[in-house]
């Protein structure tokens, strides 16, 4: 009887411990994933940051002469009058 009792109670703590050992290793890997996850997102907050900071720049200078006049040549091929324009063919 006392044989049976210590044998169930080996076998008790030996299904705790691999419970125990199980679950910490699966909150390791969860851990792992949240902790990529986290530095992932840090830098997509970076990259929207820097974005912005664009952004902002390209506001205040919108109303300036230098972009309407860039904006004019690149996108509209806009031009002043008697200015001549030479195109590279060899590309």
């Amino acid at each position: 009887m006392k044989k049976n009792k210590k044998i169930y109670k080996k076998l008790l703590i030996f299904i705790i411990a691999i419970y125990v050992i199980f679950t910490l290793i699966s909150q390791q890997k969860k851990l792992n994933q949240y902790s990529d996850n986290a530095k992932k997102l840090t830098q997509e907050i970076e990259e929207a940051k820097t974005y912005n900071q664009e952004l902002q720049s390209k506001k205040e200078n919108v109303n300036s002469e230098e972009f309407i006049e860039q904006t004019a040549r690149e996108q509209l091929d806009m031009y002043y009058p008697n200015e001549r324009v030479y195109i590279d063919n060899a590309m």
